[in-house]
Order: C-alpha cells, then structure tokens, then sequence
C-alpha cells in the first residue's frame, strides 16, 4: 500500500502507510467478515503473497476490490475471474460491483467478463468509475 505504483490508483488511501494505519485498516477488514459473513482474502501465487482481494459490502451492494503488489499487477485478470466464479456460486450475491480509481486505463477485462458501466460516483469524497456484474 506504500507503494507508489499501488497508491496511484486509491483515492482513498490518504497519508502514510504505517504499522499503525495498517493494523486499524486490518481491524476494518476483519470487522467486515464478522458483521458480513464475507470481506476480503490474502491472495497468495505460487505460495507466496501477492496482495489482497475480496468482496465488502457497500450497502445493499457487494463491491469486489483487489489490491496487488507490483510484481503481480499481470494476475489481476485471472484472480477477478476466480472472484468472479465464487460470486456465482454465492446467492448472497446477484451482482458484483466494481469501483476504480478513474486513473485507471486498462478497462478491457471488465468489459471481457460482461461488466457494465454505470457512471462516475463519488464515494467517501474520491470519484469512482463503478461498473455492475449481474451474476445470475
């Protein structure tokens, strides 16, 4: 998260990443899985981690997001896909969202996996390119 290259695309990550910064956002995330029954994952590749990932509610929406190390920017596609499969399998969720950073450039795969755009948005105070994935 203290990378630039990751930084770039979160508007909402204001500040420095400090232990202290991450431990509150780590309570935050595990919160979700308590009050949600879902919220995000550890990605691992090849065992190793490559980042963060997974669904939260915003809501009466769950939101799919993923964060990934530089090194892993190229699994985005194929870990989504996977998100993807496992939210059709879930019947908590008929649609999937999704909110990028309008830094973005690179849209193709949502438009490869049936995502359609809704509009800008603004979320938290940052603008948001949201996209909605029915998944019935």
């Amino acid at each position: 998260m203290s990378d630039p290259r990751v930084a770039e695309h979160m508007p909402l990550l204001k500040g420095a990443w400090t232990h202290e910064v991450a431990a509150k956002f780590v309570a935050a995330k595990e919160e979700r899985w308590r009050s949600d029954g879902l919220g995000h994952w550890a990605i691992l590749a090849d065992d190793r981690y490559v980042g963060w990932g997974g669904f939260q509610k915003e809501g009466d929406e769950w939101d799919f997001g993923l964060v990934l190390m530089p090194a892993a920017f190229g699994l985005g596609a194929r870990i989504t896909r996977k998100a993807v499969a496992f939210a059709r399998g879930d019947t908590r969720i008929p649609f999937v969202t999704f909110l990028l950073s309008p830094s973005r450039r690179n849209l193709a795969a949502l438009d490869r996996l049936g995502a359609t755009f809704v509009g800008k948005i603004e979320h938290d105070g940052a603008t948001f390119l949201k996209y909605r994935l029915e998944t019935r």
